[in-house]
């Protein structure tokens, strides 16, 4: 098995109000997205940086202000940004209490990302946050031990298909069972790695099953 079968992580952006009612929304649509990308284990970690980038939009340059969001692979990292237009990026104010807001943020952003920054375009101010992943490659895919094994279980019945079938040792009823519970959760594992939805997968098998031969 090769990265054939894994969603492509093409660049994803998306342009909206910075507003408090648009957090729950946008939190939604970073998890459906990370989902559709294989990268549900990374989702709480880019929904709590997404939140409070948006945040420091709020406070720097007011509610309403035009950003847009983005989702793109930096390597095998996770790369969330979000720019503002460089003529609505307020100076940052020197009370103390805007001083502590400021330092919770950093701290906030150093805690949730393994790295992140601030740069600036032409137009715009963009802050960025990284997250690790556990992928080899930026189109690959990870899931661990449960993955690793259903690619080669994968690869054993195409292999078999290929061959028209082949004779297998028979099984006790016990140990028929617990192979076929720990195929069914390495299959799943690899599902979610590629960024497949389970439910649809597992709709579509019961529906072949009853459905019969």
């Amino acid at each position: 098995m090769n990265e054939a079968g894994c969603v492509a992580r093409e660049p994803w952006e998306l342009s909206f109000p910075a507003e408090p009612r648009e957090m729950a929304g946008l939190r939604r649509v970073v998890r459906l997205h990370l989902k559709m990308w294989g990268l549900s284990r990374q989702t709480e970690t880019a929904q709590l940086c997404v939140t409070e980038l948006v945040a420091r939009v709020i406070r720097r340059a007011g509610t309403g202000t035009p950003v847009s969001l983005s989702l793109s692979m930096k390597g095998t990292f996770l790369r969330v940004e979000v720019r503002v237009p460089r003529e609505c990026e307020a100076p940052a104010s020197a009370s103390s209490r805007a001083g502590d807001y400021e330092a919770m943020s950093e701290l906030l952003l150093g805690s949730y990302a393994e790295r992140w920054g601030v740069w600036e375009g032409p137009d715009f101010k963009a802050t960025w946050c990284e997250i690790a992943t556990d992928l080899t490659t930026p189109h690959g895919h990870g899931g661990g031990v449960r993955v690793t094994r259903a690619e080669a279980m994968i690869s054993l019945y195409e292999a078999a298909a290929a061959a028209h079938g082949a004779r297998t040792t028979r099984l006790t009823p016990v140990t028929a069972t617990r192979t076929v519970i720990e195929l069914i959760v390495d299959l799943l594992a690899w599902v979610d790695a590629h960024g497949y939805d389970a439910d649809d997968i597992l709709d579509a098998a019961q529906m072949r099953f009853d459905l019969g031969p």
